[in-house]
């Protein structure tokens, strides 16, 4: 079945070629090519991971030459495609998450004129994630990175006769390229070190490569799933990609772009567990960003952008786990799997609330709503309990096993990170909780005129919503009981049990009661719903800054863009005065010399002949000179 990898990306691939050079020949049926085509290539990811079964442990992985690709000189880049356990993982979440989310845009997207292009947009999206994580080299992994950078401008800034939303797709943009810098001179290095960029090159020769080369790569490659992930300190343009579909932001946070870091942290295991201090840089990025995204999702009243803060805290964890080594790959992806049918389901039912509610985001205009809309509270809902971590939904299982590994980092170290991811189980527990409350509960405050009327979602949107509750609700325990995914994923980036300090009963216990704190104090100030329809203005300093994005863009101003401007405006000067005015002096100069040299030329014989009797005259006088000398 080896032969049958490239279908993966293929199929979306070819589906966004003829969607896009169709034009609007496809319009009436395009919507349900792309859709065939992400079902099809999730068959083919099914078909594939039952043929992996069937071989033993240490001979699933499965590779594919398709073409040479580059062989210039030294350099020779095959393109490769690679399948193992790791890449199964996320292929099955690509493909599964991406096609229910493609049934729900069927829906969503009905009577938009450009729904076509909508559909072509997804497909683009999917073919390039697939081939980031398909890739057998760096290189490839580069394409791919870039294609997913690429599709979500194309899709955050869809609806880009909005201001916003064509802003925000060039924010993306931006900050991912600076990401992508990383990236970019990683390859370099590779190639100058070991000759080449793939991955099985690299990781054989990173223990002969010296601690200082395994660093730069691996700080390199932080700083590149930092942008694709919107981890500190090049989160700020996760928020901002709200303004793109709603289904665009479940595609984003829940199956693609931003467990792209998470994927090429835990790929290039070996590069960083042969250089400590990147793996420590990895922790630390990670820790800031879950406690950071939290904070921010308390004070967001956009029901979106608190989904957005959540997805970059859970992130975080992710990030975390993956910092910690073996002790935390294998739990790193386990609750990148589990975020992903819960937050897919998150956000399409807040699409699904949006819909109801004439496109109003806003939370405060929300309450009442699980009466009107029932299957969109009971999977909203089943999310909801899922992500704060209540037993026996999936995030309890993922996100307990983050925390317990942290812990078992061991002692300062441990008791920091431990009481870090314990501290953001408490926090989400709480802005979740009022998201719930001021959207499902209280009484109605959506009194504008023309005044919304709330009504289920078509059957269309509701199917995709029940399937992921349902991958809400068992993912955790399917992933975990007996060990699953730590069997299936040791070949690849192996396992170490974490050493705790406590009995887990003990970090469980302390775990749940922080949560259900979080969830009585938002019940506490948030169960009569009679709040103001317009935010307060008297807030705390917290408050205040959690609502600015705890100055994100502000500091990435201050940081890097003025003093960036301020580089490039002095380097005009240089330019301008230095080596144009270098350039310009020459020219000058010949210009002055040829005027004044020019006058010697008067076209006149007699001029000339004057001249010739004048150096006659002096040739013979200085031969009269040297004679009598």
């Amino acid at each position: 079945m080896s032969g049958g990898i490239w279908l993966l990306p293929a199929l979306p691939l070819a589906a966004a070629a003829v969607l896009l050079l169709g034009g609007h020949r496809t319009d009436r049926w395009g919507h349900l090519l792309a859709t065939a085509a992400a079902f099809a290539s999730f068959v083919v990811g099914a078909v594939l991971f039952a043929s992996m079964l069937g071989r033993p442990s240490d001979e699933r992985a499965i590779s594919e030459q398709v073409f040479t690709w580059i062989p210039v000189d030294s350099l020779r880049v095959e393109f490769g495609l690679q399948l193992d356990q790791l890449s199964m993982c996320f292929v099955l979440l690509i493909t599964g998450v991406g096609t229910l989310i493609h049934i729900y845009s069927i829906g969503y997207m009905r009577g938009d004129p450009a729904r076509r292009r909508f559909f072509a947009y997804l497909e683009l999206f999917l073919a390039a994630m697939l081939l980031l994580v398909l890739a057998d080299n760096f290189l490839g992994l580069y394409v791919g990175w870039e294609g997913v950078g690429l599709a979500s401008y194309l899709l955050i800034g869809f609806w880009q006769s909005k201001p916003a939303a064509a802003a925000a797709a060039k924010k993306a943009f931006v900050v991912n390229r600076v990401g992508d810098v990383g990236l970019a001179v990683a390859l370099m290095i590779m190639f100058a070190t070991f000759g080449s960029v793939s991955y099985a090159d690299v990781f054989a020769g990173i223990d002969g490569a010296g601690t200082g080369t395994a660093t730069a790569l691996g700080l390199l490659l932080l700083l590149a799933a930092c942008g694709k992930s919107a981890q500190v300190p090049l989160q700020a343009w996760l928020g901002d990609a709200m303004e793109g579909p709603t289904p665009v932001s479940a595609l984003i946070h829940a199956a693609t772009m931003v467990t792209a870091g998470v994927y090429l942290i835990t790929r290039a295991h070996v590069i960083f567990e042969a250089a400590p201090a990147a793996q420590v840089a990895v922790v630390v990025v990670g820790t800031v960003t879950l406690l950071f995204g939290a904070i921010i999702g308390c004070a967001k009243d956009d029901i979106k952008k608190v989904l957005a803060a959540s997805t970059m805290s859970q992130i975080g964890y992710m990030v975390l786990a993956a910092g910690l080594g073996p002790a935390g790959y294998v739990f790193a992806i386990m609750h990148l799997l589990t975020h992903g049918f819960f937050k897919a389901g998150l956000f399409l039912g807040a699409g699904s609330v949006m819909h109801a509610m004439d496109d109003e985001t806003d939370m405060r205009r929300y309450g009442g709503l699980r009466a009107l809309m029932p299957i969109t509270f009971i999977t909203f809902g089943l999310g909801y309990l899922a992500i704060i971590g209540i037993p026996p939904f999936s995030g309890f299982f993922s996100k307990d096993k983050i925390i317990e590994a942290a812990f078992g980092a061991g002692g300062a170290q441990g008791i920091i990170l431990g009481s870090a991811t314990v501290l953001c189980a408490g926090i989400t527990a709480f802005y979740m909780t009022r998201l719930m409350l001021l959207t499902f509960f209280g009484s109605k405050r959506w009194s504008t005129d023309p005044e919304p009327h709330p009504h289920e979602s078509p059957s269309v949107m509701v199917w995709p919503m029940i399937v992921l509750a349902i991958g809400s609700v068992g993912a955790g325990a399917f992933l975990s009981v007996g060990g699953t995914l730590e069997h299936w994923l040791e070949p690849v980036v192996g396992f170490d049990h974490p050493h705790l300090p406590v009995p887990i009963w003990v970090i469980t216990a302390g775990v749940l009661i922080v949560v259900l704190i979080g969830v009585v104090i938002a019940y506490a100030q948030f169960r009569r719903g009679d709040i103001p329809r317009t935010p307060p203005e008297d807030v705390s300093v917290l408050t205040a800054a959690a609502r600015q994005d705890l100055y994100g863009d502000a500091v990435n101003e201050a940081v890097f863009m003025r003093p960036g401007r301020q580089l490039a405006d002095a380097m005009v000067v240089v330019d301008d005065r230095g080596i144009d005015g270098a350039v310009r002096g020459i020219g000058t100069s010949l210009s002055w010399a040829s005027k004044h040299l020019r006058r010697l030329q008067t076209g006149y014989v007699r001029t000339y002949a004057l001249y010739i009797l004048v150096g006659t005259a002096l040739v013979v006088a200085a031969a009269l000179f040297g004679r009598i000398g």
